[in-house]
């Protein structure tokens, strides 16, 4: 079978990253050939035959001059449908599968994959897995400037955007993705798609409430790959890992003062972290390092105030014999086993958040517990997953 992976980082990012790469590594390994389509980037790191990519489209280092044009290049891209319909001509696949695709790519994509179906390929599959809200709203969060849940939108009222400025507190930005989804909405582009993977069920709940994807979605959570544990004893902190951002919750740890925390990872609020005297900032991590700080942690934090969906972190700690405590919001709930291998608080809830981490770090008996449920919990492997993908690409 060929797949075609369309995404519009083709370099290590985040997780949708995460997914293609593990996803396309091992459909590979099992007799398939794989493709990837996206914008170029001096990281990229997956190819297609033509070696075609759209430009790399950089909204913050680009000249005041590139940036002009990039309204319009973010609600249809001409570029994208134009080489995307060169990689399929050339590499002729079965399946085409689209994960993130807004701005750097746009829609313009859907139209170049249903229209070589029409040409050359009547069974040609064109697949989406959703990583976020994306076709429910624009700004992909539900999620205001004022760094609240919102689900104003939800229903397609997208105008909403634009009056709350909801992406990037931007009036001029909001307006122009209140317009694409507007448009595509109306063009009733996205029934082009035959099948939507949700990556929890909470994010199958939202798309569900749309009646042009109600009989199209599955839930089907992330795959996680096997992970090496380190030998080690736990240690006298809570770790936090991840993006330091508003959305990520991390201002509560601010609020924690009587916690030792250690903060792996990068974002706006670093700085103000970092002058805190019970938070310790490292920088970004990954690999043995990163799992090795996560492993020898009593627990780690996940206080996002935003709608999460299948967050690798979260995870990831758990296979390392971590418990969590999350925040009982959107899909998190979905991989912690309330009690078992971790707990869960109440959203932006300080009081609850502390008295949550201290059950652990407080209660020695308790803690090796989840610590032994946790190394026992089991997570769908890449092949199980693809089991179940298979059963999509040719159903």
């Amino acid at each position: 079978m060929k797949i075609l992976i369309v995404n519009k980082f083709l370099h290590p990012n985040g997780g949708s990253e995460t997914y293609i790469f593990g996803l396309g590594d091992y459909l590979k390994s099992i007799g398939h050939e794989v493709q990837y389509f996206g914008m170029e980037h001096e990281g990229r790191c997956v190819s297609n035959n033509l070696e075609l990519y759209t430009s790399n489209m950089d909204f913050h280092g680009s000249s005041k001059l590139k940036q002009l044009a990039y309204p319009v290049k973010t609600i249809y891209s001409t570029e994208a449908k134009r080489k995307m319909t060169a990689v399929l001509n050339d590499f002729q696949p079965d399946i085409v599968h689209i994960n993130n695709f807004n701005y750097q790519l746009t829609p313009s994509i859907i139209y170049a994959a249903n229209n070589y179906r029409k040409k050359h390929n009547p069974k040609l599959k064109i697949i989406f897995t959703a990583h976020d809200y994306q076709l429910l709203c624009p700004n992909h969060m539900f999620f205001d400037k004022d760094s609240n849940v919102c689900e104003k939108c939800l229903g397609g009222n997208f105008i909403e955007c634009t009056k709350n400025s909801c992406i990037h507190s931007s009036k001029a930005k909001s307006v122009i993705g209140t317009a694409e989804a507007t448009l595509y909405k109306k063009l009733g582009t996205y029934k082009y798609i035959d099948k939507i993977i949700c990556c929890s069920e909470f994010l199958k709940e939202k798309m569900d409430t749309n009646p042009l994807f109600r009989d199209k979605t599955v839930a089907m959570h992330n795959f996680m790959s096997p992970i090496e544990i380190p030998e080690c004893e736990k240690e006298d902190y809570v770790i936090y890992f991840g993006r330091l951002s508003k959305e990520k919750g991390v201002d509560i740890l601010l609020e924690a003062m009587d916690i030792n925390f250690i903060c792996a990872g990068v974002g706006e609020l670093e700085e103000e972290l970092d002058s805190a005297d019970n938070i310790k900032t490292i920088g970004f991590k990954s690999g043995k390092e990163l799992n090795e700080l996560i492993a020898k942690a009593k627990c780690s934090v996940y206080p996002s105030i935003w709608y999460e969906n299948c967050p690798f972190s979260v995870m990831e700690s758990i296979m390392l014999g971590t418990p969590v405590i999350g925040a009982d919001i959107g899909g998190i709930p979905e991989l912690i086993e309330n009690g078992k291998t971790g707990l869960l608080f109440k959203p932006s809830d300080s009081k609850d958040f502390v008295e949550k981490i201290k059950e652990i770090t407080e209660n020695p008996k308790f803690a090796q517990d989840m610590h032994k449920n946790c190394l026992n919990k089991k997570f769908a492997t890449v092949e199980e997953y693809c089991d179940e993908l298979m059963k999509i690409y040719v159903e």
